[in-house]
């Protein structure tokens, strides 16, 4: 019986951990896209569909030139605000992790304040590369 009791506690608990970490990408919207070559896009998704200052879900979705998911195995994704007189740099990188939809990752990220932040995305996988996207948080 106690074995039971812990077994259904453990599986509440797992369940609770991937809600919490966003394991679903069915409901998040673009913020933003960009084309890397002809092979690979990129898109960072969240819930409203526009980046904020503070804690959030957070999603990259990798796809081939026709739309279609690729196989990427393996993403980061770090938020960066570049020195501005007497500010130090900071850097925000989000945790990650894999979905059911292959090419698809979600997480959370807390960004220290709004204005303009320059994701820094790199992906392995069938492809592996990196790149930028500037944004701006509110």
């Amino acid at each position: 019986m106690f074995s039971r009791i812990i077994s259904f506690v453990l599986v509440v608990i797992s369940i609770s951990f991937v809600a919490c970490a966003g394991g679903s990408d069915a409901d998040l919207k673009v913020i933003a896209d960009k084309k890397i070559d002809d092979k690979v896009s990129v898109a960072i998704l969240n819930p409203e569909g526009k980046l904020k200052n503070g804690e959030q879900s957070i999603g990259l979705r990798f796809t081939d030139g026709a739309g279609k998911p690729i196989k990427i195995t393996a993403a980061k994704l770090n938020f960066n605000m570049p020195a501005m007189g007497s500010m130090a740099e900071m850097n925000d990188a989000a945790t990650l992790n894999t979905t059911e939809t292959e090419g698809n990752f979600v997480g959370n990220v807390k960004l220290q304040m709004a204005g303009e932040w320059i994701a820094q995305i790199s992906y392995e996988g069938d492809v592996n590369g990196s790149t930028t996207i500037t944004l701006n948080a509110n």
